[in-house]
């Protein structure tokens, strides 16, 4: 009995000690592969995913700083998404003319290479 016990303790270390080394080297692997393919992308000049995101955030901030300078633009029901350069517009404006305002002056912000408008007219309540 005390050997079948002895026998079952050593069979678990055993099992045990192999999947840690296994799932150390996969890591392992994984981590450097992961690793050549960020340092294949950075060096043939593109972003890693986090800078990408970045990027992305900082325009975001310039478009929304941007449309704080103007006062007649009422930009609380507008959002602003950025990606890659290219800027969808979403939201609502009190006013018709204010939409093509609004896409103007986006597209003057640097780093905007293009802008989609899905901006809409607010409705008045009760209509």
């Amino acid at each position: 009995m005390k050997t079948m016990n002895g026998i079952r303790v050593a069979l678990g270390v055993v099992i045990a000690a192999v999947s840690i080394s296994a799932w150390a080297q996969d890591g392992a692997s994984a981590g450097a592969s992961a690793g050549t393919a960020s340092a294949a992308v950075t060096a043939s000049g593109g972003m890693t995913a986090k800078a990408a995101r970045q990027a992305n955030r900082a325009l975001r901030r310039k478009v929304y700083a941007a449309l704080a300078k103007h006062k007649e633009i009422d930009a609380g029901d507008i959002s602003i998404t950025a990606k890659g350069g290219a800027v969808l517009i979403t939201g609502t404006v009190p006013d018709a003319s204010q939409i093509n305002t609004v896409t103007e002056i986006v597209k003057g912000v640097a780093g905007v290479t293009s802008v989609t408008s899905k901006l809409t007219l607010q409705r008045p309540f009760g209509q």
